[in-house]
């Protein structure tokens, strides 16, 4: 896919992770690129087609090398996880093992989900007014 489409997906991402009131440290590339990779948004799908997969670091991770060429390297899933993932998750934008709310903190099963009211939110984007 033509990399404009990439990086307007990224550009909006990072509007959208602004104007939803995340830290500073959480408005750069590597939030955006997982947002798009919860939100399942390969380069070129419109964003009314956003949808919410259940997602754990390693795959989010390797969805975002597939398809946004951005290799992170595995010992930054902890940076991923605390950096990123768990400001998704205080801001409500997605949820904590929403299939297994049980699984223990340190299960390497873990996963995240963008939240149904936030996915609401995000096919919103893009659509004529």
């Amino acid at each position: 896919m033509a990399p404009d489409n990439k990086n307007e997906h990224i550009k909006v991402a990072l509007q959208i992770l602004a104007s939803l009131g995340l830290p500073r440290a959480q408005q750069n590339e590597r939030s955006a690129l997982c947002l798009l990779a919860l939100l399942n948004l390969t380069p070129g799908k419109q964003w009314t087609k956003a949808e919410n997969l259940l997602m754990g670091i390693t795959p989010i991770m390797d969805w975002i090398r597939v398809h946004y060429d951005k290799n992170y390297a595995p010992n930054t899933r902890e940076t991923v996880r605390r950096q990123t993932m768990h400001q998704f998750v205080d801001a409500g934008l997605a949820l904590y093992n929403p299939d297994k709310p049980e699984r223990p903190v340190n299960s390497p099963k873990a996963v995240y989900q963008i939240d149904p009211v936030a996915l609401t939110l995000m096919r919103s984007f893009g659509r004529a007014n």
